[in-house]
């Protein structure tokens, strides 16, 4: 399976995104799907994660409700939708699947296939 992240870019403050990661080679519905992030000068850290069939979703504290994952196994994409940036969201942004675990895994060490990830950067 190969994931390919896209939709990342350059926003002001205050503004969204909504990035997406499609999943090739296998069938999306057979994954827990997550988002993880890596800012310049941090470790690679959680931001929300999905069940096989989006019915069950967790995300990280820093979020607050201005983040939303979703997935359409129709058409094995998982989104992330990002509103009210700030700077502190500057970073690149991976999707990454797990086939074995269980819903609600946080750590990356769980999830086997990456995507190259997507840079957001956010201007004050």
């Amino acid at each position: 399976v190969q994931l390919q992240a896209f939709g990342g870019g350059l926003v002001q403050a205050g503004g969204f995104l909504r990035l997406s990661c499609v999943v090739s080679g296998d069938a999306m519905r057979n994954y827990i799907m997550g988002w993880f992030r890596q800012a310049p000068g941090k470790e690679r850290e959680f931001i929300a994660t999905s069940s096989r069939g989006g019915g069950s979703t967790s995300y990280a504290d820093f979020v607050k409700g201005r983040f939303t994952i979703s997935r359409d196994n129709a058409k094995n994409t998982i989104y992330l939708q990002m509103n009210t940036l700030g700077p502190e969201d500057t970073a690149v942004y991976y999707c990454a699947a797990d086939r074995f675990g269980r819903t609600g895994t946080t750590t990356e060490e769980a999830y086997r296939t990456w995507g190259q990830g997507t840079q957001v950067t956010v201007s004050s």
